[in-house]
């Protein structure tokens, strides 16, 4: 069984955690149905998707098929289980660069609302994480 993920940050193709995802890619540029708050935080520039729909902007990104062991790849990665980690949930996204409007249902992981905290942000909201924003990234290993 498959599950499809959307990537808006980090695992996106050709971004700093890309090796973590080992999703095979569906072709297209996608957009969340709804707007979300994109931020960058923290000291390592960190992409944060603020689960607070209605908020924010249509979020751009990436979708990939992913199997259970790749899933499970990405949840490490993202610190599911972690108190402070990332929350895998389901939203709606949308082809944006095709004659299709078709929603999909897709895994994506979020931050709590909780768990933001405006003195914290670096830059935001935004509509897309781009290369410049990469740039900045540091890795948790990097920070350490």
């Amino acid at each position: 069984m498959t599950d499809l993920v959307f990537v808006f940050g980090t695992l996106k193709e050709g971004f700093p955690n890309f090796t973590t995802n080992r999703g095979k890619r569906v072709a297209g540029e996608f957009v969340t149905v709804e707007r979300y708050p994109l931020y960058l935080v923290g000291e390592r520039f960190s992409p944060w998707l603020v689960f607070s729909a209605g908020e924010g902007e249509r979020v751009a990104g990436q979708v990939f098929e992913v199997d259970q062991a790749a899933l499970d790849a990405m949840d490490v990665l993202e610190r599911v289980t972690e108190a402070d980690g990332y929350r895998r949930v389901s939203i709606a996204v949308e082809r944006v660069d095709g004659e299709s409007r078709l929603a999909l249902s897709v895994q994506a992981y979020v931050k709590a609302p909780e768990h933001f905290r405006a003195a914290d942000v670096k830059a935001g909201p935004l509509s897309e994480y781009t290369m410049a924003h990469a740039a900045l990234y540091r890795s948790r290993a990097s920070a350490g």
